[in-house]
């Protein structure tokens, strides 16, 4: 079983799982609203996005000043998660809330990428392409280049059609347990504003309202048969009781 670590509220890692620099995740609903959650390194945040944060390793991170660099940033932000610390490098998770993900752009660390979503006929239909950063890579960062920057989505519906591509060897990649996609990228290309493309089809009804209809369905069922059942004893013993008294 993998151990969870908590850091603060918010913002929790898994040491099993692969650790991201930045890390982007969308959970997207049918109706086209959206909550985005970004945990990334201040560092990263300050290259990638540009935004105005003290990356010295030294630096004093507090969830109250992130939360305001974001709000200035035309952002909806739900919660700000305590700073944590890997490999010497601050960092911190932010929840933003979109209520339309075609405008999420409108929140300045989103508007590296253009989004579009579409239904069409019984299906829903959502693009994202992840552009340039705006940043500039801050001085003494021990980065590599090699760690990893990721995209995740989380689908409400049955996905039909995905782009995934495996990072290591550009093969198609897999839908994770719970309808999940994730786009990879080094960071190294991820700097070199390298775009990450990502397209996916669902169907337009959502697993939630589809699995409480089959089980209202289901259970409807199983009280019509118990009904049944009971009828047919109540009826087979007035039949007994009715030769019974003839006898």
């Amino acid at each position: 079983m993998a151990v969870v670590l908590c850091v603060g509220v918010g913002g929790c890692v898994n040491p099993l799982s692969k650790q991201h620099e930045y890390d982007e995740q969308t959970y997207l609903s049918v109706d086209g609203s959206a909550t985005v959650v970004i945990a990334a390194s201040v560092p990263a945040l300050v290259a990638l996005r540009g935004l105005p944060l003290d990356a010295s390793a030294g630096a004093r991170v507090e969830a109250d000043g992130v939360r305001q660099v974001f709000l200035d940033a035309g952002c909806a932000v739900d919660r700000v998660s305590r700073p944590w610390r890997r490999n010497g490098r601050r960092f911190v998770q932010v929840t933003i809330d979109v209520a339309a993900v075609g405008e999420a752009a409108a929140c300045g660390p989103l508007a590296w990428s253009s989004y579009a979503f579409e239904r069409v006929e019984e299906r829903l239909r959502y693009r994202q392409t992840v552009g340039v950063p705006t940043g500039t890579v801050p001085a003494d960062v021990n980065w590599t280049g090699a760690e990893l920057v990721g995209f995740k989505l989380h689908l409400p519906s049955r996905v039909l059609h995905h782009n995934v591509r495996r990072l290591a060897d550009n093969a198609p990649g897999e839908l994770e347990r719970g309808n999940i996609l994730t786009w990879e990228q080094r960071l190294s290309d991820r700097l070199a504003g390298v775009p990450v493309a990502m397209e996916v089809e669902t169907d337009a009804e959502s697993i939630l309202y589809r699995t409480i209809y089959l089980f209202a369905g289901t259970f409807t069922a199983a009280v019509l048969l118990l009904s049944t059942v009971i009828w047919l004893v109540i009826r087979r013993g007035r039949i007994r009781l009715r030769e019974l008294q003839k006898k």
